[in-house]
C-alpha cells in the first residue's frame, strides 16, 4: 500500500474517529426518537433489547420507515430493471449495432446477480440509517464460488465506520473497526497469520472478540485496501490480515444532503428533530395528566385513624376515619382549557411532512385522476431533486461499476468500460424515469405542432431519428430496434417476386399445367 504501515493504518482510523465524536451524541438522539429499533450501534442496548421506554410518540418512527421504503421502490426497486448499460454519444451506428448485444446481455447478467443476491434487504437497512442519520455504509464484498450470486451485501453501522472526503470530494476514505471473534477472523481472512497468543485465547474463550482495523484509500485511479489485528493482550503490534488493491471501492458511502465543510451527512430527521421531541414530551405529559384526571389527588385530615399508605381506591373499599374528620376528600383542579391536542396535530403534520411521509406514501382517496398522478410525480421530482442526484453520484454509480468489476473478473461478462464515450449507464428507476418522460412528452407535443402547419413544416422532422430517440428516453431495448441504416424496404422486392411465382404456379396447377 505505498509506505502504509500497520501501525499508520491504526492511527488513522483513531484520528478519524476522534473526528466523528463531535456527530456521535447527535445521531444517538436521531437514532432514539425516529429508529430506536435500529440504534447505530451508539444507544449501547443489547440486541433484542427493549429500546422504546423513552418513547411516546410513533409518528416519527413511521415517516422514516415510509420514506425508507419509497426509497427503495424508486431507486433501486426489488426485481426491477432499475439501470441499463447504453451506447455512449461517441458511438458510432455502426458501433451501436455491435455494442447492443454485448451491453445488453452485461445489463441483464448483473441484474441477475442484484436480483439473487441480498442486495434489497441490506440496501433497505442503509436507506433506514440515511434518513435518520445522514450517512449510510453498504460494504459490497464478492460471493464465495458457488453461491446463487457472486455478489453479497452488508449494512455497516455507523458505529463502525470512520470516513474521511478523498480528492475527489467524495467519501472515499473508509476506516471500519468491528469485533470479531477469531472463527470470523479465519473465516473472512483465509491464510492470515494469526498470533499464537490470539490462537490460545479463541480455544479457552471461544467467543472473546478482537478488534479488526479495515482501511480503503483512493491511490492513482484504483482503492488501497488494509486489514489489520488491532494490538491488544494477543498481539503487542497491529498484525496485516490481508492487503490489496480494488479497481471499485468495496465500501460505498453515501448521504443525505452535505453541508459545506462538513464531512458527514445531514438527514432530515435532524431537520425536523426539535419538532419530534416537543411532540414526544405532548404525548408523555398529555398521559400523566390523563392519569391525573382518572385516578384524581386527594387530601385527608391526619385525625390518627386514616393511614394514607394503605388506602386502596377501588370499588367497595370502605376507608375508617376518625369520628368528627372529613376523612379523605378529593383536590380539585383549576378549570383550565386543553391546548395539547391542537398543538400534537400541527407537530404531526409538520414531521409528515418533513419526512416526506405525505407525499410519497400512499394516498387515502381511492382513485386519483391522471393530471393529480403527474402533479405528484413532478412534486416528488422537485423535492427529491438534489438528494437524488447525489445518492446517483455517491451510490448507484459505484454500484454497478463495482458489480462490473467483480462480474468482469469472474469471467461472466466480456469487459465493458462505461466511460461515458462509447458505453454509459443509463438509469431507468421510477424517479429517474419521470424527468425522461416529460422531455419525451415535450417532443411529442412538438411533433403533433408540426402537423398543424403543414406538410412543409413535417420536412424538418427526421421521423427515423425521433423514433430511436424515444425508444432511448422510454428505456426500451436496443434489440427491438432495427440496426441503423437498415432500409425497412430490403427484401420487399425478393418477397413481391417470391409471390408472384407461388400465385402463377397455383393458377397453373389449377388449370392442368396450362400457363
Amino acid at each position: 500500500m505505498n509506505g502504509l504501515t500497520p501501525r499508520q493504518a491504526v492511527d488513522g482510523e483513531r484520528r478519524a474517529r476522534q473526528k466523528r465524536q463531535a456527530w456521535e451524541s447527535h445521531w444517538a438522539e436521531c437514532y432514539a426518537f425516529a429508529l430506536p429499533q435500529r440504534g447505530g450501534g451508539f444507544s449501547g442496548a443489547t440486541p433484542g433489547g427493549k429500546r422504546t421506554d423513552k418513547l411516546y410518540d410513533a409518528t416519527a418512527s413511521d415517516a422514516v420507515d415510509q420514506l425508507a421504503a419509497s426509497l427503495l421502490a424508486r431507486l433501486t426497486p426489488p426485481w426491477a430493471r432499475w439501470f441499463g448499460l447504453i451506447a455512449g454519444p461517441d458511438a458510432t451506428p455502426e458501433e451501436r449495432d455491435l455494442l447492443a448485444p454485448v451491453i445488453e446481455r452485461a445489463g441483464e447478467v448483473l441484474k441477475s446477480h442484484f436480483d439473487r443476491s441480498n442486495f434489497a434487504v441490506e440496501v433497505h437497512q442503509c436507506y433506514l440509517d440515511l434518513v435518520t442519520a445522514g450517512t449510510a455504509c453498504l460494504l459490497m464484498e464478492e460471493a464465495e464460488p458457488g453461491a446463487a450470486s457472486a455478489l453479497t451485501f452488508t449494512a455497516v453501522p455507523l458505529s463502525q465506520v470512520a470516513l474521511d472526503e478523498g480528492p475527489s470530494g467524495r467519501l472515499d476514505v473508509t476506516y471500519r473497526k468491528s469485533a470479531l471473534t477469531a472463527e470470523r477472523i479465519a473465516a473472512r481472512f483465509p491464510g492470515a497469520t494469526l498470533p499464537p497468543a490470539l490462537l490460545e485465547t479463541s480455544r479457552n474463550q471461544p467467543d472473546a472478540a478482537h478488534a479488526v482495523i479495515e482501511v480503503v484509500t483512493p491511490e492513482n485511479g484504483t482503492y488501497a485496501y488494509m486489514a489489520v489485528l488491532e494490538a491488544d493482550g494477543t498481539a503487542s503490534e497491529p498484525v496485516v490480515l490481508k492487503q490489496g488493491r480494488f479497481a471499485a471501492s468495496p465500501f460505498i458511502n453515501f448521504r443525505w444532503l452535505k453541508a459545506p465543510g462538513e464531512v458527514y451527512g445531514r438527514s432530515p430527521v435532524m431537520k425536523v428533530l426539535p419538532d419530534i421531541k416537543t411532540a414526544n414530551k405532548v404525548v408523555e405529559l398529555t398521559l400523566k395528566n390523563a392519569s391525573i384526571a382518572v385516578t384524581g389527588i386527594w387530601q385527608a385530615d391526619d385525625d390518627g385513624v386514616l393511614n394514607p399508605a394503605a388506602i386502596k381506591l377501588v370499588p367497595g373499599t370502605i376507608i375508617p376515619k376518625a369520628v368528627g374528620s372529613s376523612g379523605l376528600t378529593p383536590l380539585s383542579t383549576p378549570t383550565r382549557f386543553d391546548v395539547s391536542g391542537l398543538v400534537l396535530d400541527d407537530l404531526r403534520q409538520t414531521i409528515r411532512r418533513a419526512l416526506l411521509a405525505d407525499k410519497l406514501g400512499m394516498v387515502d382517496a381511492p382513485k386519483m385522476t391522471a393530471t393529480e398522478v403527474l402533479e405528484r410525480a413532478a412534486e416528488m421530482a422537485r423535492l427529491l431533486g438534489a438528494t437524488y442526484g447525489r445518492l446517483q453520484s455517491e451510490l448507484l454509480t459505484p454500484l454497478v461499476l463495482r458489480g462490473l468489476n467483480i462480474l468482469i473478473r469472474r469471467g461472466e461478462i466480456e469487459g465493458l468500460e462505461v466511460d461515458g464515450k462509447l458505453v454509459d449507464l443509463q438509469y431507468s428507476s421510477p424517479l429517474a424515469r419521470q424527468q425522461t418522460q416529460q422531455e419525451a412528452a415535450a417532443a411529442l407535443q412538438w411533433i403533433e405542432g408540426l402537423a398543424l402547419l403543414g406538410p412543409e413544416a413535417e420536412a424538418v422532422l427526421d421521423k427515423t431519428a425521433a423514433a430511436r430517440w424515444l425508444a432511448r428516453s422510454h428505456g426500451v431495448p436496443e434489440e427491438l430496434l432495427r440496426p441503423a441504416g437498415e432500409d425497412p424496404t430490403a427484401g420487399l422486392d425478393q418477397l413481391l417476386e417470391t409471390g408472384v411465382e407461388a400465385l402463377a404456379q397455383a393458377v397453373t396447377d389449377e388449370q392442368g399445367g396450362q400457363p
